[in-house]
């Protein structure tokens, strides 16, 4: 569901101060704005409005109900829990399958932008899209781009008769030189079923981007290659995981994404359940009894839920221990500035769990809660290593931004830091064994090398 206009909900609200909480109105309705993200969400009456923001414009993006205390699900079934911790002027939003949360500070009225006529027809849409990069991007420096010589370059080719189709293509060319896997534009063909039309997107140069006919290329050459000799060859979570006993003691799981594992768009929860199932079939008390070692590919992975991967990460371990801490941009002017650092933790599972040593399986194909997974095993306690080609190096949630003509625009604002302070973005975790991975002469030569590589670094 959409609201009409932003600006008809903006009038009604603007200019009135929070009042106190009563015993019908919870204490966190009212108008709040996010630390970071660029984000004004309005709590009234049972329901829920988030307004994308930038210094030029603000756009009405999710609705969600209130379907508990402080729980709100939008229509696409994702639930955003909201609350606070005895400040009424600040509270915390968790949305399911995110790991951490995003602090709110109360404010008594939504931004001017909100609550004036939104500026229409291709300039305004370009400035909504370079504004959204320009207070939300975190890696300018860090890949040389000049997004103001950008701006400079491509705002005076863009005109009142603009198409779609031009300006599409503008943005596209825009974005190219990032080569960041969590960058997109998106345009709608307007058919009413909401389904994108055409999308341009890239991963880092000398990588190929996941998908299912790759992923199921590979599945099948794994199977017969890798796992002819295995036993136990089992398919879980609409076949996003794979496990095997291997001949000698040691067992291989592939995980081909942290996410899907429900059918299309069910909720957190029903995810996390056909995990749960996954998982205690997989690492159940007699196989970690005998398991001389683990396997773990994601070397075809396209992401997902980062707390799925935590989720998976506290099977592994008897120790609590800092998986990553999370920051986003937090100044629209000063990309130095971050929120405050949020640490992470993988936490043991309740039940069986394996420690002895694993071997990580990546490569560039790994992307996005693929990477934050193998970097929540980089201090797991124990043997790990990593084997195979770099990780695709984006880190953060995406954040989806509208723009006034209908296209919308993802981008990334966050990064995922090591307990020294160190991030991956751009060129990926490295291996500490490297090993090709599904190249054209692996398979002409019917080799897989990393895998063998692990296999012998198991059994030591």
């Amino acid at each position: 569901m959409r609201i009409v206009t932003a600006t008809a909900v903006a009038l009604a609200l603007v200019g009135a101060a929070a009042p106190a909480a009563t015993a019908h109105q919870p204490a966190t309705d009212g108008i709040w704005r996010t630390d970071g993200y660029g984000l004004v969400l309005s709590i009234r009456n049972g329901t829920l409005q988030e307004y994308q923001t930038t210094a030029v414009s603000c756009i009405a993006g999710d609705t969600a109900q209130r379907t508990g205390p402080g729980a709100y699900t939008t229509p696409g079934r994702t639930v955003l829990t909201v609350h606070t911790r005895g400040d009424r002027d600040r509270a915390f939003v968790r949305l399911d399958g995110d790991v951490g949360e995003r602090s709110l500070h109360r404010t008594t009225e939504l931004p001017d932008t909100c609550t004036s006529s939104a500026p229409e027809g291709p300039f305004a849409s370009f400035d909504v899209f370079w504004q959204s990069f320009e207070e939300n991007y975190p890696f300018f420096a860090a890949k040389g781009i000049d997004w103001h010589a950008v701006r400079d370059r491509y705002r005076p080719t863009v005109h009142e008769g603009t198409t779609p189709d031009e300006l599409f293509a503008v943005f596209s060319k825009m974005v190219e030189p990032l080569h960041d896997a969590h960058v997109a534009v998106w345009d709608v063909d307007g058919d009413g079923d909401g389904d994108p039309d055409r999308g341009f997107a890239q991963v880092r140069p000398g990588t190929v981007r996941p998908d299912r006919d790759l992923d199921a290329k590979v599945k099948k050459y794994v199977v017969e290659r890798d796992l002819k000799n295995a036993r136990n060859v089992q398919d879980f979570a609409a076949g996003r995981i794979t496990y095997a006993d291997l001949p000698g003691g040691q067992g291989y799981l592939r995980i081909s994404g942290f996410g899907g594992y429900a059918g299309d768009a069910a909720p957190y929860a029903a995810e996390l359940a056909e995990l749960d199932k996954a998982l205690d079939t997989i690492l159940g008390q007699e196989r970690i009894r005998h398991l001389k070692g683990l396997v773990i590919d994601l070397r075809i992975n396209g992401g997902g839920s980062d707390a799925m991967g935590l989720h998976i990460a506290a099977r592994l371990t008897d120790t609590p221990y800092h998986a990553y801490s999370k920051r986003a941009r937090n100044d629209p002017a000063d990309p130095t500035r971050h929120t405050r650092p949020q640490p992470l933790y993988v936490t043991p599972a309740q039940g069986p769990r394996y420690t002895g040593p694993v071997a990580v399986l990546t490569g560039g194909s790994t992307v996005s809660a693929g990477e934050t997974f193998t970097q929540a095993l980089m201090d797991r306690p124990g043997r790990t290593v990593r084997i195979g080609q770099p990780t695709q190096g984006v880190f953060s949630d995406i954040m989806v931004r509208k723009l006034p003509n209908g296209m919308s625009v993802w981008l990334p604002n966050e990064e995922l830091l090591t307990r020294s302070g160190r991030t991956f973005d751009g060129a990926g975790i490295p291996p500490h064994l490297t090993e090709p991975v599904f190249t054209t002469e692996e398979f002409d030569r019917n080799k897989d090398s990393a895998f063998d590589r692990a296999v012998k670094f198991l059994r030591g």
